[in-house]
């Protein structure tokens, strides 16, 4: 383990494969761990429609955990990122201008709304009516 470098890119071997990520062999008596996150660019849904046990690739160390043995890998980092296909940005309307005059919101709540503590009062009043008492 102490051979390898975080940020150096090496060659491995597809050792197994989890739901989670895959176990890949550097050498012999090392092996790391690509988080499905790291398998490519994009969304992964399964890891098994990218990668095979068997599959030799090449991995960028991301991190070494000397103490518990284990190296985090990562494919996506050895691969360019796809360029970003620019969205046609929204126009901007103008804004319309209206006439005539401004009318002022009237201080009277509007039909069809009714206030949390209005809802609150009816529903205490509801709970203590016996008729509306599941047994």
């Amino acid at each position: 383990m102490s051979k390898y470098e975080v940020g150096s890119v090496v060659k491995g071997k597809v050792t197994g494969i989890q739901p989670y990520g895959a176990f890949v062999a550097l050498d012999e008596e090392t092996q790391g761990l690509v988080h499905i996150s790291e398998v490519t660019h994009g969304f992964v849904k399964d890891i098994n429609e990218h990668l095979k046990v068997g599959d030799e690739v090449e991995v960028k160390v991301l991190a070494l955990d000397e103490a518990k043995g284990k190296i985090s890998l990562s494919i996506r980092a050895t691969q360019e990122a796809p360029a970003e296909t620019e969205k046609p940005a929204a126009k901007a309307k103008p804004a319309k201008k209206r006439q005539g005059t401004v009318q002022q919101p009237q201080a009277e709540t509007p039909q069809g709304f009714n206030t949390l503590k209005e809802k609150l009062e009816e529903w205490i009043e509801q709970s203590n009516r016996e008729d509306l008492i599941k047994k």
